[in-house]
């Protein structure tokens, strides 16, 4: 059974952001394919959405309610509830993270 993948409003402007960034920086194309190839990511996770590990900022705070995978140097952050999926981050790894996950996910 596949589960269904949603992307949170956050996790949708996360991802113009870094489209626009790329786009300004590199080019439309690159923005578009690295756009295109989150997104893929992102919905593969309905085939196997266990697949994901426990981000550490979180596991350090004892939470194991979202997991992330990667599409590096991005980090795409999830929760699994019931048969939806929902995409609550999609952010730059190289960057720390830990405002960033106490202001979407914690509160």
């Amino acid at each position: 059974m596949t589960l269904t993948v949603k992307f949170t409003p956050g996790a949708r402007k996360d991802l113009r952001n870094i489209h626009d960034y790329i786009a300004r920086n590199d080019s439309p194309e690159q923005a578009d394919t690295v756009a295109r190839k989150i997104i893929e990511e992102a919905l593969s996770l309905g085939m196997a959405p266990a697949r994901g590990a426990y981000p550490a900022e979180l596991l350090a705070l004892g939470r194991r309610d979202v997991r992330q995978v990667f599409f590096k140097p991005y980090r795409i952050l999830y929760r699994v509830r019931g048969e939806i999926i929902f995409i609550a981050v999609i952010a730059d790894g190289r960057r720390d993270l830990q405002s960033l996950l106490a202001r979407r996910l914690i509160s």
